[in-house]
């Protein structure tokens, strides 16, 4: 594996669990796509660093359950606000 892309993979997950971020919140923070986060905190990660990779493991199974909720919370803001307008 290249030594760039071992690195990114690295500052990746430091950023994911220092700032309990979102894969999302990881790509747009670093300018690349969710996928390429995702390939990197999982599959190269394993290879570099499997104690780091299982601590972001665990942290993106936690936002993978809770989505749903932030997905609920979202559609009633969008809706208040539009009640609000009317």
């Amino acid at each position: 594996m290249r030594s760039d892309i071992a690195e990114r993979a690295l500052r990746l997950a430091e950023y994911i669990t220092e700032n309990r971020a979102t894969v999302r919140a990881a790509a747009k923070a670093f300018g690349i796509s969710k996928s390429t986060v995702h390939k990197d905190v999982t599959e190269r990660l394993a290879e570099i660093s499997p104690e780091l990779c299982a601590e972001v493991r665990e942290l993106l199974d936690k936002n993978k359950a809770e989505r749903h909720i932030r997905g609920g919370m979202a559609t009633r803001e969008k809706f208040a606000h539009m009640k609000g307008r009317a």
